[in-house]
């Protein structure tokens, strides 16, 4: 008998990744949690498992911290989890001028959102390569798309996510390896206050962190590619190629503008 195979979800404790964690679940996938809070993954990983037959094992780490990708890959090994799924969906911002944030906070930001993402990709789509299967989602955002004053780190990081995440799609292809590049607009889940946005004036209602979920699993099994939710942030991505490159940049501003 096969060894089950699992979906490994960063930031799996609350918001998009406990949507995913959860529409995974019902679709009968076996999942690995990861996320800094030991008690909301096991209490997730519980009732998942109770609810739907499935094994879902709670791994805790900050991914921000040096070497915890490679930590996790290793855990990974020790415990025999063969992954075939793997989103990353950790990530936090910061509302702020640049020169008057943190840099350490900054610093953690970019750790975190971008090199945690490579290095678990790395590490873990590999073995996908070498069996010829295997799928990952990168959540991005819409702010991947322009430069964004007041979160200008933010909207950077996201920006080398999607470029690094189309990039790979291509590469992975010949090995019949999925990528979907998803791309959110402003969602309702704890990001603006724990980044410290308080609630921009944003154009629209925000998304639910359901929405979104089903939105990558949808382009998944659709084969993959570039994902923007909502027909007013898909509006809004096409309308920037259209006009200088500038514009865009002064109303962004003036929206995060603290």
């Amino acid at each position: 008998m096969p060894e089950p195979t699992y979906a490994l979800i960063t930031g799996a404790s609350s918001g998009i990744g406990e949507c995913f964690a959860r529409a995974l679940a019902a679709r009968q996938r076996n999942l690995v949690l990861v996320a800094r809070s030991a008690d909301r993954l096991e209490a997730l990983a519980a009732e998942l498992r109770s609810h739907h037959g499935i094994l879902a094992e709670p791994l805790p780490s900050d991914l921000a911290a040096s070497g915890a990708a490679a930590a996790l890959a290793a855990r990974l090994g020790e415990k025999r989890l063969s992954v075939d799924l793997l989103v990353n969906n950790a990530g936090f911002g910061a509302r702020g001028e640049f020169l008057k944030l943190p840099l350490d906070r900054q610093s953690e930001m970019v750790d975190l959102n971008v090199r945690a993402l490579i290095e678990l990709t790395h590490f873990l789509a590999r073995p996908m390569m070498e069996r010829r299967a295997g799928a990952i989602i990168n959540v991005a955002s819409t702010a991947s798309f322009q430069a964004v004053p007041y979160t200008t780190l933010y909207s950077a990081t996201k920006a080398l996510v999607l470029s690094f995440s189309l990039g790979l799609a291509e590469e992975l292809r010949p090995y019949s390896v999925t990528v979907v590049t998803l791309c959110p607009g402003g969602t309702q889940t704890n990001f603006f206050k724990a980044s410290g946005y308080g609630r921009p004036n944003m154009l629209g209602s925000l998304q639910l962190p359901e929405e979104v979920a089903a939105a990558g699993l949808r382009a998944l099994e659709r084969g993959g590619g570039l994902v923007v939710p909502r027909l007013l942030n898909k509006a809004m991505v096409f309308v920037q190629r259209l006009v200088p490159r500038g514009l865009p940049v002064k109303m962004a501003a003036r929206m995060f503008r603290p």
